[in-house]
């Protein structure tokens, strides 16, 4: 990971994002270049951020147009569909927190894919025992209905001012006329080319002639394109109810594998009445007040609105600010551990059981955690968790239970227009590559987001919210966050990462709100992530803080290193002179792509 760096002292080069490239043909040196990304835009009328500078781009020329921010969301959100296939599209789901100019208010759509009707607490269970887990993701038992769609739809209708159809249209474009390849596109095919070769439909599309497209080279996906027009001329029903999704439950059902394959794919029992009763729910957002600002998140059945806010609690009455970094970050570290331990007690899908929402994010029940953190000392991870419904202070609590595995490849987009409307939307078909099956003729990767229930209980003997039901939302960690200052944004923030979502949201907001950093810099912070477990999962560059490393190991923390690097973050701040910042990460995915409708100063 490279090292840490100061972004903001030179914001006054940032231009805005470049125009959509052309079309070019496929694996020649006529591809045009791919579309330049910067992590940092500062000016007026409107700000985007996504990981991929084209998505980036439509979202921008939305806004440009006279489009607000949720139809340049949907808009940027499809256009990842294209471009970043492999952490979110059409055959996945998401979170959608939206701030209201008009009346201050803050409203969620919950696009969470369900299980189908038949499925019970032993969906991955066979002979006794839990299936393995990289049988479930590719397999059409993990594939539950998508809601992506439906939350394009519905976000449109509330709060939208173009059609469906003329937000999703420059993302057909885009998947019909292509875009030039870089290298993360052709990482990720490279990562899943065993699973993904298993499925002619994805074999052709992703690995033509059997290797990934080239960097530099310009991919093209009409299929998906198809997909994109039938949903512009017949809105979401061509999916619940119609031809598209007669597709997704033949391929669910009877999984195209090449016969020539080893793999064990097991089908699923997704029908077509499981898509027609598919519906986005609206709910109310999480609050908690932090440092005198007002903190907006997805409530259950995503656990990040409510994790993130128990641990601003439990680091409300602690002075970070005035911490030396090792302290601060073992503060960060203990919040987590506890808001981990009980968090994986308490919460699932709302409408199996009765989560404690209000208890989990009062300050008195935080403040019963809180005590439990030892300034000089680490705690014993798993840490047990507390009853809200009856905190007692100081209560360590029994029956100890760790955090299940979530798949980390989602993606996160923010916006705001020049209205003051802000959208945080976090979408994802689970696993990088979701299920690895491409619905055929469809151009599109089905998720796999029923591995996020827990296959068996946590804890044996303690009841588990999260095991699976019919028509039940998998608990997930998105945790799409908008911050208000007296009613007005300030900034809007959020990842990708699988569970390790929660503490990327976590450590952004305290490292903007409480260390001083400006909020690119605090999204370039070397990351940690303590989800009640022996080591917290670090990135390499975090271990390179030599001193800050020593004074933690001192304390007793624990760490182990992430695969290569924890999430992939973007946010949108305003910022006091009334100018929108946008920001991404420098470096992490190759970089991410923010962008202002009228940059100021100008180049």
């Amino acid at each position: 990971m490279a090292a840490h760096r100061s972004t903001l002292g030179r914001i006054t080069a940032v231009t805005a994002i470049a125009a959509l490239v052309g079309a070019a043909v496929p694996g020649t040196a006529s591809a045009a270049p791919p579309t330049p990304k910067s992590p940092v835009a500062v000016g007026y009328l409107g700000a985007v951020s996504s990981i991929d500078a084209d998505a980036t781009a439509i979202g921008t020329k939305i806004l440009r147009e006279g489009g607000n921010a949720v139809d340049a969301a949907v808009a940027t959100a499809a256009a990842l569909g294209v471009t970043d296939p492999f952490s979110a599209g059409f055959g996945g789901g998401g979170f959608f927190v939206y701030y209201d100019a008009r009346t201050g208010k803050v409203h969620t759509l919950d696009g969470r894919e369900t299980a189908p009707s038949s499925a019970n607490e032993n969906l991955f269970v066979e002979n006794g025992k839990a299936i393995p887990f990289a049988e479930a993701v590719t397999s059409g038992l993990g594939v539950g209905v998508p809601g992506t769609p439906a939350t394009w739809q519905e976000a449109l209708r509330k709060w939208g001012t173009k059609s469906l159809a003329k937000a999703i249209k420059p993302a057909e474009d885009l998947a019909r006329n292509g875009f030039t390849v870089d290298q993360t596109f052709t990482t990720q095919i490279s990562n899943n080319a065993a699973r993904f070769s298993a499925f002619p439909s994805t074999r052709s599309l992703y690995l033509p002639g059997g290797a990934p497209p080239a960097v530099g080279t310009t991919f093209k996906n009409p299929d998906l394109a198809g997909t994109y027009a039938q949903l512009a001329a017949k809105g979401t029903d061509v999916l619940y109810r119609g031809p598209i999704g007669t597709d997704v439950v033949n391929t669910v059902r009877k999984p195209p594998v090449d016969p020539a394959s080893t793999l064990k794919v097991r089908p699923g029992d997704l029908t077509a009445a499981d898509l027609a009763k598919y519906r986005v729910v609206e709910r109310k957002p999480t609050k908690t007040r932090y440092r005198g600002l007002d903190v907006y998140g997805m409530p259950a059945p995503s656990s990040g609105g409510l994790t993130v806010g128990e641990a601003l609690n439990i680091l409300e009455n602690t002075k970070l600010s005035k911490l030396e970094k090792a302290d601060y970050l073992h503060y960060f570290l203990e919040s987590t551990r506890l808001a981990f331990a009980d968090r994986n007690r308490w919460i699932g899908d709302p409408a199996f059981v009765d989560v404690p929402a209000k208890e989990l994010i009062s300050q008195k029940f935080a403040d019963s955690r809180a005590c439990l953190i030892d300034p000089a000392k680490a705690g014993v991870s798993p840490v047990a968790p507390a009853d809200p419904r009856n905190p007692v202070p100081c209560a360590a609590g029994t029956n100890s239970a760790p955090t299940p595995y979530e798949g980390e490849n989602t993606t996160h987009l923010t916006v705001a227009d020049k209205w003051g409307n802000v959208v945080a939307y976090t979408l994802t078909i689970e696993q990088e590559g979701g299920s690895g099956i491409v619905v055929p003729g469809r151009g599109f990767l089905l998720n796999n987001e029923l591995t996020d229930f827990s296959f068996t209980p946590v804890t044996p003997g303690v009841p588990d919210p999260n095991l699976p039901g019919p028509a039940k939302r998998p608990r997930s960690s998105m945790a799409p966050t908008i911050v208000l200052d007296h009613g007005k944004p300030l900034l809007a923030v959020g990842s990708p990462g699988g569970a390790s979502i929660i503490t990327t949201v976590l450590q952004i907001l305290t490292g903007r709100l409480d260390r001083g950093l400006g909020l690119v810099d605090a999204i370039a912070e070397p990351r940690a992530s303590q989800r009640n477990s022996a080591a917290a999962q670090v990135e390499q560059a975090f271990l390179d803080q030599t001193e800050v490393l020593a004074a933690l190991k001192a304390k007793g923390q624990g760490f182990s290193t992430a695969p290569a690097e924890i999430g992939a973050a973007t946010g949108v701040e305003r910022l006091r002179d009334g100018r929108w910042l946008a920001a991404a990460e420098p470096t992490r995915r190759g970089g991410g792509s923010a962008a202002v409708v009228l940059p100021w100063p100008p180049r």
